[in-house]
């Protein structure tokens, strides 16, 4: 998906404003409607009931007859499309949009339209608001349908739906093990060190300061507003920058080599708050808070998915138990070998390296070791050696 930066004239942002919030308003309803159906209360409406139900709603209601029909209706189709990736086992059930954070309504058929002003500019035609100028910092191609968007810092994007076109295998043969951590964002079986960039210490000081103020601000006031859209500028920074990276390192990753291996992480329950209940608080909270902070903010998720869809069919997922403790010359398991984050020294071989580059070596050569012996392995060591039972005589 190409995205371009959105210039509206001051005139027209209270027209993108009102189609995000139709869109909002249909896809909440059809997710309050999906929710309410039950097996005993019957089937849910299908995606035509819910078109009669929207003309019937637009007659009714002056307010939503006022905004663009083809706005309101994509938003059914894209409810659609969400409970069918839904029942696909792609993504979660389609949730509830919330004001100021799902911002965003798609332009299809007819009316999306595009003409190219100069060099640097061109116009997109929105429903009921008119012609809409962006930024072209690249080309702009063959497209569909667009999406507009509205981030929380304010700022306002297109983004054209184009399948990505895959990058080539270079053929060399060669194969890298990619091990992903907190304090080295991935570490590659070659020895390269990779860190996603994030704030800088004096924009990370300053995004505290400023979520201190905003604690002590009252709800509803200017200064508590004000606050809120300057940290989603910090945020939305961070975010930029962390998006980047992940696009320029999946593509340098695909274009050198022919096959990928990764680790096969559960990163969604990994990142599970800890909390737990009233009845059973959970333990650590807060350290395991900040570890869920530094594994969103080191792109993990991105980096493997940006991957498997520039270099479809190279990439391998590799179970990750005990690659950080298995040595990736002798394939002795211990986890006293991990003496600390990064130093690695095998206490049967005496071998030291880095222990992220040790996890990707092991990463890369397709080994995993699991508690009854291992995957990948000739001869597991990390259990006794079976002794194979004498044969029946007679039987």
């Amino acid at each position: 998906m190409s995205r371009y930066r959105l210039d509206p004239a001051p005139g027209q942002v209270a027209g993108l404003e009102e189609h995000c919030g139709h869109a909002r308003f249909v896809w909440n309803l059809a997710v309050e409607q999906q929710s309410w159906w039950t097996p005993s209360r019957g089937r849910a409406p299908n995606h035509l009931e819910r078109c009669r139900q929207l003309t019937d709603a637009r007659a009714e209601f002056d307010w939503l007859r006022a905004g663009s029909q083809t706005v309101q209706q994509q938003a059914l189709r894209d409810f659609d499309q969400a409970m069918c990736n839904f029942f696909n086992g792609s993504h979660r059930h389609p949730g509830y949009r919330k004001r100021g954070q799902s911002e965003g309504f798609q332009i299809v058929g007819r009316n999306a339209r595009v003409e190219k002003l100069n060099r640097k500019w061109s116009r997109c035609w929105v429903p009921k608001v008119g012609w809409v100028k962006f930024r072209v910092s690249r080309k702009v191609p063959d497209f569909r349908s667009y999406r507009i968007t509205r981030d929380r810092a304010g700022r306002w994007h297109i983004a054209f739906a184009v399948a990505p076109e895959p990058i080539d295998a270079p053929g060399t043969g060669k194969i890298v093990g990619v091990d992903r951590g907190v304090a080295v964002s991935a570490a590659l079986s070659t020895g390269e060190l990779l860190v996603c960039p994030g704030l800088r210490p004096k924009e990370a000081e300053r995004l505290r300061r400023m979520q201190r103020r905003m604690a002590k601000a009252r709800r509803g006031s200017n200064r508590r507003a004000r606050l809120r859209d300057q940290i989603a500028r910090v945020k939305a920074r961070e975010a930029e920058r962390r998006k980047d990276w992940a696009e320029k390192t999946s593509t340098d990753l695909a274009r050198r080599y022919d096959l990928i291996r990764v680790e096969d992480l559960n990163i969604r329950g990994m990142t599970r708050s800890a909390r737990g209940t009233v009845a059973e608080p959970g333990r650590n909270v807060r350290q395991k808070a900040g570890l869920n902070r530094g594994i969103l903010a080191n792109g993990w998720g991105l980096l493997v998915r940006r991957l498997e869809q520039k270099a479809p069919g190279r990439i391998e997922r590799i179970p990750a138990a005990y690659t950080s403790q298995r040595c990736s010359v002798c394939g002795h398991v211990a986890a006293a070998s991990r003496e600390s984050q990064a130093r690695f020294r095998c206490v049967a071989c005496g071998h030291t390296a880095n222990a992220d580059t040790n996890a990707a070596c092991n990463i890369a050569a397709g080994r995993a070791v699991t508690a009854r012996g291992g995957t990948g392995l000739p001869e597991p060591r990390n259990r006794e050696p079976q002794h194979s039972a004498p044969p029946l005589v007679g039987v």
